[in-house]
């Protein structure tokens, strides 16, 4: 093969500088007799045209796909802990007792309110599978104002980025949100009701009722939410690790 001065990119670079795309292929037989150097050329500049291509539609299916993704992970959350027991039957997310309630619930018990203490907790963790179906619309809300710039660092962010993501963007709005509809739901299972009895039974006790001091509404609220986001990391990890649990062609495409 003969020797030429210019190098294969800085022939690229000239070539395009002064030609149109349509007329590059002429350029290029006239400025390069040698056939093997034409062909790579004509292959450096088709593989970096497609490459450009192939990103524009990797971009496009990156935004989908993980939007789809967040979307079908908060759903199957939301609907787990939406159901009876979705808090109480599970270890990892179930509401305790409140601090001052669960410091002295051992003498409780012993004073014969077993079955009180039993009853407050459980009514704190139906309380917020109540409250838990309202967090979709915001979530999903969330999902739709995602940015490129968002998506990429979910992408390549650790298992719970998209968690990461929805607590950043939505915890002060979900807060507002089920503060309330907790409050509501607190009084409809009997929490409150509960709550006061065992305060007003824990005060009669010797250094204990002044332990016993707690704002229900904002401490099942947190915990709700903790519970939420929890499932939520869950479900990411899972749909990212777990071939079955991807759903959708999209998904697949995204994942694998």
């Amino acid at each position: 093969m003969k020797k030429h001065t210019l190098s294969l990119s800085a022939l690229l670079l000239s070539l395009l500088a002064g030609h149109t795309y349509a007329g590059w292929a002429d350029a290029l037989k006239e400025a390069v007799q040698d056939e093997e150097l034409q062909k790579q050329v004509i292959d450096t500049t088709l593989g970096s045209s497609n490459a450009t291509s192939n990103t524009q539609l990797d971009t496009q299916t990156l935004i989908n796909g993980l939007k789809e993704a967040l979307e079908v992970g908060s759903q199957r959350a939301i609907e787990e802990i939406s159901q009876p027991g979705g808090y109480l039957d599970n270890q990892q997310i179930r509401i305790p007792l409140p601090s001052g309630i669960d410091q002295v619930a051992g003498l409780l018990r012993k004073y014969g309110l077993e079955q009180q203490v039993d009853q407050f907790e459980e009514s704190m963790n139906r309380a917020a599978e109540k409250a838990a179906p309202q967090a979709t619309a915001l979530i999903v809300n969330a999902i739709k104002e995602m940015s490129f710039e968002d998506a990429k660092k979910i992408y390549q962010g650790p298992d719970d980025a998209a968690t990461q993501y929805f607590q950043e963007k939505t915890s002060s709005q979900l807060r507002e949100l089920f503060q309330p509809s907790v409050k509501d739901s607190l009084s409809q299972v009997g929490a409150t009701r509960y709550y006061s009895d065992l305060a007003g039974e824990a005060k009669q006790i010797p250094f204990v009722g002044d332990k016993v001091n707690v704002d229900l509404d904002q401490y099942v609220t947190d915990e709700a939410l903790s519970g939420l986001f929890t499932v939520l990391a869950a479900e990411e990890k899972k749909i990212r690790e777990n071939p079955a649990a991807r759903s959708t062609e999209l998904l697949k495409t995204l994942f694998d």
